[in-house]
Parts: structure tokens; C-alpha cells; sequence
């Protein structure tokens, strides 16, 4: 890309940003219209239940804006790499959106079956693994952060690795999206990392959909914060995982998500560490009783049962986003 069609993909946030401003304004209602409210889990925190009936599904908000932008950006540049990532990031949004209509249509907080949902991220992953691969975007090396070190490895090692490693992510961007704009707020700083990365490593093209999904979730946060009045669903947070990965992935460097996506990955090791510790001290104790190390997991309920309100949970969540991005950026440094 020129220096001219660089500043015009920046650029390109704030139309977005108004489009999905526009959007929520008929896609709110709409929702609301075909009763797709959220049904809100009988053991979450109990004063959650006074979300019951918030429409769900509003993800559709940025993942048309993001849509838009990278289609019409990749006719004014004839590229279209992002259009392929945000392809993968679509599959996985639909995944979602499965799920949410099932919910929706059952009433209940439950879609589709863990394993179906698995069973096709997993297909969807290498997939898109493969046509990457294909296309000459991936390798089977593993670049090392703050360094130029590349550790090769057997593809047939790589791709299993890499679909566990999508996978467990999407989800885990899944899992954040519990409290009124977490997902959506922590996830634009890794936006805008991969945005300017893109541009840092001479992968411009692949700038294309960062900046039009920027642009989509800044609007989405307006009706998505405290108090939301709209949920992104799991259309929304799956796709938002979908994107995530497919960038981190197309731009080879996918043990980056350790440092952009470290609130996910606490998100969902404070499961982990919760359902392990509880089965375990259940076994062993006599009385059969098994012990928690939270008060509620994820880890963002934990803070909201110790008394944090929703916003503090945010700005410290989205603070944290922001830090990790800043030092993922200084470690692609020997890279640029």
C-alpha cells in the first residue's frame, strides 16, 4: 500500500464508527421487535438478572460495519488478505449466531451443544489454516516476541497446534464477554495493535479490517456499555475471537496472543483453576466438600462479588488491554 492509501484505511474508522452508531438505531429495535433477549444464567451474580430480556445478538452491529469497510477498502485497493480474515472471523460468527438463535428460540441460556460448537471451529480453523498456508501468508515457524529468533517446526506439528490455539482463544474472548462492554472494550486495543503493526511490518493490507472493526466496536460501545442496551451475544464474541486469531495468524505471528490477549487468557485459566481446584478438594476432602479459590468465575464476576461495579471492572479490564498491547507492540520492534 501507498502512504496515501494508508492514511485513507485510518481514516476510515470514523465512517465506520458513525455507521455502526446508525446501525444500532434500527438494529436495536429490530432485535427487540423478534424478541431476542438475552436469558441471563440462574447462577450468575443475582442482580444480573435484571438484564433478562436485553436484546442479544447485537454483534450484527460491527460485524456489518466491519463488512462494509473491508469489502469496499478492498475494491478502492484491489486487496483483498483481510477480506480473508475477516471470512474466517465471519465462520465463527455465525458459529455464534447458531448458537444465539437457539437460545433465543429455546428461552433458555443454552444453544447449541458444546461439542457441536467444537466440533465446527475446529473444522473452521484448519480451514482457514490451510488456505493461509496455501496462500503463502503462514508459515510453520514460530516467531518469538522481542526477539528474531523463528523456531521451525514440522507442519504437521504446527496446524495441530494452531487449531488448539484458535480455538482456546476464540473462547476465551467468549468467556470475557460477561459484563456490559468488557469484550468490546478490551478488544479494541487489540485492534488497534494489529493496525498498526500491520502497517509497522509492511502487511498493510491486512490493516484493512482492524481499522474497520475499530471503528465498529467504538460504535457498538455506545450502546453496549453500562448499562448495555444491547449484548454483542455470541455472534458478537466469537466473531470478535474469529478476528483476533485470524490477524494474529495472517500476520505469522500468533504467540503474540499471549502478550494482546492476556485478559482472555486470565479469563480463562481463573475456569480452569476454579473448576480443578473444586474437583480436587472435593476428592479429597471427607466431607466431600469441594473448595473454590474465587467467588465466582470468570474472574470478572470474582471482582464483581468483591464489590466492584461494572465500570471499575471495565476501565481496569480495558486498562490492562491497553498496557499489554503497548509492550506486544515494542516486542515486534526487531521485526520492523
Amino acid at each position: 500500500m501507498k502512504d496515501g492509501q494508508i492514511l485513507t484505511t485510518i481514516l476510515m474508522i470514523v465512517p465506520c464508527f458513525a455507521i455502526a452508531l446508525i446501525a444500532g438505531r434500527f438494529i436495536i429495535p429490530w432485535l427487540r421487535a423478534m424478541k431476542a433477549g438475552q436469558t441471563i444464567r440462574e447462577v450468575g451474580p443475582s442482580w444480573h438478572m435484571s438484564k433478562t430480556g436485553t436484546p442479544a445478538m447485537g454483534g450484527l452491529i460491527f460485524i456489518l460495519t466491519s463488512l462494509l469497510g473491508t469489502v469496499v477498502m478492498g475494491f478502492v485497493f484491489g486487496s483483498w488478505t483481510s477480506a480473508l480474515v475477516f471470512a474466517f472471523a465471519l465462520v465463527f460468527g455465525a458459529i455464534g449466531f447458531l448458537d444465539d438463535f437457539f437460545k433465543v428460540k429455546k428461552k433458555q441460556n443454552l444453544g447449541l451443544t458444546a461439542l457441536q460448537k467444537l466440533l465446527l471451529q475446529l473444522a473452521a480453523s484448519a480451514l482457514y489454516l490451510y488456505i493461509l498456508y496455501r496462500a503463502g501468508h503462514l508459515t510453520s515457524t514460530l516467531w518469538i516476541p522481542f526477539s528474531k529468533v523463528a523456531w521451525s517446526i514440522p507442519i504437521w506439528v504446527y496446524i495441530p497446534f494452531a487449531v488448539f490455539v484458535i480455538v482456546g482463544t476464540v473462547n476465551a474472548v467468549n468467556l470475557t464477554d460477561g459484563i456490559d462492554g468488557l469484550a468490546s472494550g478490551v478488544t479494541m486495543p487489540v485492534m488497534i495493535f494489529f493496525l498498526v503493526t500491520a502497517i509497522a511490518v509492511k502487511k498493510a493490507e491486512l490493516a484493512i479490517l482492524p481499522a474497520a472493526l475499530l471503528g465498529g466496536l467504538g460504535g457498538f460501545l455506545c450502546y453496549n456499555f453500562h448499562p448495555a442496551k444491547v449484548f454483542m451475544g455470541d455472534t458478537g464474541s466469537l466473531f470478535l475471537g474469529g478476528a483476533v486469531c485470524g490477524m494474529a495468524f495472517a500476520l505469522d505471528m500468533p504467540l503474540i496472543l499471549i502478550l494482546v490477549g492476556l485478559v482472555y487468557i486470565v479469563e480463562t485459566l481463573s475456569v480452569i483453576l476454579q473448576v480443578g481446584y473444586f474437583k480436587l478438594t472435593k476428592h479429597l476432602s471427607a466431607d466431600h466438600q469441594g473448595k473454590r479459590i474465587f467467588k465466582m468465575t470468570p474472574i470478572h464476576h470474582h471482582f464483581e462479588m468483591s464489590g466492584w461495579n461494572e465500570v471499575k471492572i471495565w476501565v481496569v479490564f480495558v486498562s490492562v488491554s491497553v498496557v499489554m498491547c503497548v509492550i506486544a507492540y515494542l516486542s515486534t520492534a526487531p521485526l520492523r
